[in-house]
């Protein structure tokens, strides 16, 4: 069954009206569906109805309520502020934390971060994440949306530290302990990893970032890019923690 984004959907007794115009050219003019055809809609904050079209125009499609779900996508909370790598790796990283269902994805400048963004170029960029997100949460089944943040410095992020019970921050520096031992046996609920640029954090930064209550942690031996990391810190964490492999519907 297709899915379908709509974030303020329109209910009228047994009705939803899907009214985004992008989503209304994808089922009207490359998909082609027609009435009768069953689709779900979900709104991006833990609701999907489903049921089949009744009405379509180039301004709005009615689809009857037949099936409704109301759920969280998981019982843990990660989220995951990422220095913003060159080219389009920051696309393929927001597309795949959101299929591990993140729930907060955080644009990172810091010291060796090597793209720069203006506010214009940030606010574009922001546009253009979300978009995927969407487009990831359709193809995962996720019923709620990652937030994405606007580009934050670390220590702004660190200034939030104390809104979770884990904070990890994955290093190349000494001492660093390895990630499953951090773990341990403890079930987390809110969980922040903050992950570097290919250069590393500098020593400042991992030691503000433990002045506020972060743990380095160590990947292994092998140096991961940017992208890897933040999918494989964000898997690992997930599936541990979950106790299942994948997000809960």
């Amino acid at each position: 069954m297709y899915r379908f984004y709509c974030p303020c959907p329109k209910i009228s007794k047994n009705m939803i009206t899907v009214d985004r115009l992008d989503e209304i050219h994808h089922i009207k003019d490359v998909l082609r569906l027609k009435a009768e055809d069953w689709v779900s809609v979900f709104d991006g904050r833990g609701n999907e109805y489903s049921g089949p079209i009744r009405e379509l125009s180039y301004q709005a499609i009615s689809v009857e309520i037949k099936e409704k779900r109301v759920s969280a996508d998981s019982d843990i909370n990660i989220t995951v502020a990422c220095a913003v790598p060159k080219k389009q790796k920051m696309d393929d990283i927001v597309d795949k934390l959101t299929q591990l269902g993140v729930e907060r994805i955080i644009p990172l400048k810091t010291r060796n971060t090597v793209v720069i963004l203006d506010e214009t170029k940030e606010k574009i960029r922001r546009r253009h994440w979300e978009k995927i997100a969407i487009n990831a949460a359709k193809q995962s089944k996720r019923t709620m949306l990652p937030l994405i943040d606007s580009l934050r410095e670390i220590k702004d992020v660190l200034s939030q530290a104390g809104d979770f019970d884990l904070k990890i921050i994955p290093t190349l520096s000494e001492n660093a302990r390895l990630l499953k031992d951090v773990l341990g046996d403890k079930r987390y609920k809110n969980i922040l990893t903050i992950i570097g640029p290919e250069g590393d954090f500098t020593p400042d930064e991992v030691n503000l970032a433990k002045k506020a209550g972060c743990v380095p942690v160590s990947l292994g031996n092998l140096v991961l890019r940017v992208e890897t990391a933040a999918v494989a810190v964000a898997g690992f964490l997930r599936f541990t923690l979950s106790g299942a492999g994948a997000p809960s519907k």
